[in-house]
């Protein structure tokens, strides 16, 4: 526990007339004949704040490590076994139900995004639970049995302690409310913010129905736009049909550049771009004049040594100059201010039936369904293998996968 937070109880119990014995000890004249030894720390205010409907709270938990900086996340990433934390004063314990897959996770267990950074350190980027735990400053935004979503680092361990400012209340446990805080939050912030769209362009999406590209098609459908969805197979184009896209086009049955060649000799207003390499070169040559191409990522290149595809960007100033095209890059983490507006709309959409979360819970994977952290490993290798329809989810025990 720190040192904070022991204080913090010492002083509420203090305050609240609990833990007399608490008071006596510290305060006791010489005179006085001693009591009894008692804890500093008044337990039963611990156990108030730190157990849900009366279930016991283990001292141990599971939790996924990098120990070695690796893009193979097989390499990088192990499974131990750990204390579970204690909040400190602003926190929340969170005793995770679903976990979240994304494609930089490997990014980060490759040591890309803070080279400072060096192993053991945690993994994973956003959960949804209940909390279990909180600390006293934290105590008076959420209560322990919130239900509550969040991005932060370490989310891959059966229980996590995050800052109570970075947890968002959600409705109810389910895994599509965890869709919304990375995946769903980069294509709605990076579309509005960059994108510019207007009623009558034509968008373009990359990997289409993957995690953030869902929330793609739906978010430019929405403006009114006539939407390309990239994919990379008949049921996936099926799945992009029913979500809005005007233009599936499964690039392993069809011949891409031809097809947007023919189909759109005007070019492209808005390209969403997260694959790289070779799709980042037809992506460029498809811009329209005063097209805008947005980077989210570059999956293709992530499991190279470099962490990027070779891609010809030689002639790259001349073919956006000649269009007056423009390309920019967008990190979530720059765009926090817009987090919260997005969110919100998302959840609105969302409750009025406006908006699909497709969740790939690993049905169709080698295993079948992820449930544990240590099919964390599956989840991962699945989303790479391109097999996935959706965002990629962990269940973490039967408990949360029965709710599935």
């Amino acid at each position: 526990m720190s040192t904070s937070l022991l204080f913090s109880n010492i002083r509420v119990s203090l305050a609240c007339g609990w833990g007399r014995g608490v008071k006596h000890a510290l305060f006791r004249p010489p005179a006085v004949r001693p009591q009894p030894r008692r804890s500093v720390i008044d337990m039963s205010y611990s156990s108030h704040f730190m157990d849900f409907k009366g279930s016991s709270i283990p001292s141990a938990m599971k939790k996924l490590l990098v120990t070695k900086l690796s893009q193979k996340f097989r390499d990088a990433v192990s499974l131990q076994t750990v204390p579970v934390p204690t909040p400190g004063d602003g926190d929340l314990l969170i005793r995770n139900r679903f976990i979240g897959i994304n494609a930089s996770d490997i990014n980060y267990s490759a040591g890309r995004y803070d080279t400072s950074v060096k192993p053991p350190f945690d993994v994973g980027f956003e959960g949804i639970g209940e909390v279990v735990g909180v600390g006293l400053s934290a105590s008076a935004h959420f209560t322990v049995g919130d239900t509550v979503a969040y991005f932060v680092e370490g989310a891959f361990a059966e229980y996590s302690v995050i800052p109570a400012k970075k947890g968002v209340r959600v409705p109810a446990i389910k895994p599509e409310f965890l869709a919304m805080l990375l995946s769903g939050a980069t294509a709605h912030i990076a579309l509005k913010k960059l994108g510019e769209l207007t009623e009558g362009q034509t968008v373009l999406v990359t990997a289409a129905a993957g995690g953030t590209g869902q929330f793609a098609v739906q978010f430019a459908k929405a403006a009114g736009c006539h939407v390309i969805g990239l994919c990379s197979s008949d049921t996936k184009a099926g799945f992009l049909k029913t979500i809005g896209c005007d233009r599936p086009i499964n690039y392993r049955k069809e011949d891409l550049p031809e097809v947007l060649r023919q189909e759109y000799p005007r070019g492209v207003d808005v390209i969403y771009e997260s694959v790289g390499g070779d799709v980042f070169d037809l992506a460029v040559n498809s811009l329209a004049v005063k097209g805008r191409l947005i980077i989210i990522g570059f999956i293709s290149g992530y499991q190279s040594d470099l962490g990027l595809a070779p891609v010809k960007a030689a002639a790259l100033p001349v073919k956006l100059l000649k269009k007056s095209a423009s390309m920019r890059g967008f990190f979530l983490p720059h765009y926090l201010s817009d987090y919260g507006e997005a969110l919100a709309s998302m959840l609105s959409m969302y409750t009025r039936g406006k908006l699909v979360c497709e969740i790939d819970r690993g049905d169709a994977a080698p295993g079948g369904r992820f449930v544990g952290l240590e099919s964390v490993f599956r989840a991962v290798d699945h989303m790479y293998s391109g097999g996935n329809l959706g965002k990629v989810v962990v269940a973490l025990g039967p408990e949360a996968e029965s709710k599935l």
